[in-house]
């Protein structure tokens, strides 16, 4: 018998476990290093010249999340205990080991300007044109919760109660109801963007959205797979992933206490805005993302939004099913045909039933259903949910969840040692070196198979 030998390649848990010596030239080989170094060398010509080598120090930054080391001081320490791990960041003998003040003035640099999310941006980059993502690839979004380093704020005293008039509950009289309803409108166009509609994000660019994310730690609340309520004091990071290859397309920190379908059209204008080589076809996310706003935005940049329904108390009509497909008299429910791209239109069948009911000859049973999928964004996607293509595509949205875990679990996304605003240079630094190990598998395992 012959024996079949299977395909062995590289996986992102082998190359972080490789001696550094070998690694390391791989996994930092296709960072480019200028950008960083412009934003973090001096631009005067006066006063003392630097002696810090630079270069080394933000490579040291990086190998710092991949080596799971977790603060800059123990970071120190091991620079000066190994000579092996100060040649392995770029050091040389000549080179003293940089200061902590030395390190958070250079981190402080690199938090001021764009130059991590550029170099993240250049890399995503660097893979499509090296095929390791699909033009029309199926994308992902999701959000994970980090927690802060900042002091979770304590509860208010009571205070002793004041006596108040109580308001007067109800419909506002007439002579009151114009100028309460103008009072309304100024206070909702004030209030920031993130606090408005989520249809109110589709008129803002990319950039204008960015501005305005907050950024400081707060309370937020999920729920855990026993549906118990839990609580953290933090950030969520937002990542939106092409589910074959596993690269991190467009990513953003915010606030704990934001809803996660606010930080969706934000994800997909930076996808759109940063990677214009880049169509995706599938948009895919939980219930938490199902809004019409976010089908509309997928739909702006050619893809199909498919998102588990949310129910949100609605009760479903009498002559669907839960998958919103039309039921025969019989109670069976119709069969998912095809689209029809030139109306829009979902094509619904007999169900297999049909062929011995009695009713089938009869006026009073249908023989086909078509439906706008504009009819109702959410109800009707493309592939028709409850279809065998609909479960196909959306199975592959846990390579979202997949990279979530791999970024807590080894480049130190649950580790976050800045505070308040600041935390964002450590939520990019995670994505960054997760990116350059993935990139350095891909290209091993693609070697790999060339030699094959």
């Amino acid at each position: 018998m012959f024996n079949i030998r299977q395909e062995r390649l590289f996986s992102l848990e082998e190359i972080l476990e490789t001696s550094p010596r070998e690694s390391y030239a791989l996994i930092l080989g296709p960072l480019d290093i200028n950008p960083l170094l412009e934003a973090v060398s001096k631009k005067a010509i006066f006063g003392a010249p630097t002696q810090l080598n630079y270069t080394a120090m933000i490579y040291s930054l990086i190998i710092r999340v991949i080596e799971r080391i977790p603060t800059i001081k123990d970071l120190r320490k091991r620079l000066k205990n190994s000579l092996e791990f100060r040649f392995d960041c770029g050091f040389t003998l000549a080179d003293s080991v940089p200061s902590e003040a030395s390190y958070c003035r250079m981190i402080k640099k690199i938090d001021d300007s764009s130059v991590l999310a550029n170099s993240q941006d250049d890399l995503v980059l660097q893979a499509f044109k090296e095929g390791f993502i699909d033009p029309e690839c199926v994308v992902a979004i999701d959000a994970t919760h980090i927690e802060a380093r900042d002091r979770k704020p304590e509860k208010k005293q009571e205070e002793t109660p004041v006596e108040k008039t109580p308001k007067k509950r109800g419909r506002k009289p007439k002579s009151e109801r114009e100028a309460w309803l103008k009072e309304q409108e100024e206070l909702e166009k004030n209030r920031p963007i993130f606090e408005k509609k989520i249809e109110d994000q589709l008129s803002c660019t990319f950039t204008e959205l960015a501005q305005h994310i907050p950024l400081d730690p707060q309370w937020g609340i999920k729920k855990n797979s026993e549906g118990k309520n839990v609580f953290w004091y933090g950030f969520k990071g937002h990542l939106l992933v092409d589910c074959k290859g596993q690269y991190v397309l467009s990513s953003l920190l915010s606030s704990g206490n934001i809803n996660d379908g606010k930080m969706a059209i934000p994800l997909l204008k930076a996808l759109s805005e940063k990677h214009p080589y880049l169509n995706p076809s599938y948009i895919l996310a939980d219930a938490g993302y199902d809004y019409i706003p976010i089908y509309q935005q997928a739909r702006c940049i050619g893809a199909r939004a498919l998102i588990d329904y949310n129910k949100r108390n609605e009760q479903l009509p009498e002559d669907n099913d839960k998958y919103f497909r039309p039921i025969c008299q019989k109670g069976y429910s119709y069969r998912y045909d095809s689209h029809d791209p030139r109306y829009d239109t979902l094509k619904y069948t007999r169900p297999k039933e049909c062929q011995e009911c009695p009713l089938k000859d009869s006026d009073t049973c249908q023989k086909v259903f078509k439906i706008k999928t504009l009819s109702d964004p959410r109800k009707y996607t493309v592939p028709a949910r409850g279809s065998d293509r609909y479960f196909e595509l959306y199975k592959q949205r846990t390579a979202v969840e997949r990279v979530n875990a791999y970024l807590k679990e080894y480049f130190q996304l649950n580790n976050i040692r800045h505070r308040g605003k600041s935390a964002q240079v450590d939520f990019q630094f995670s994505i960054l070196a997760y990116t350059l190990c993935k990139l350095a598998v891909d290209r091993l395992n693609k070697s790999m198979r060339i030699a094959a």
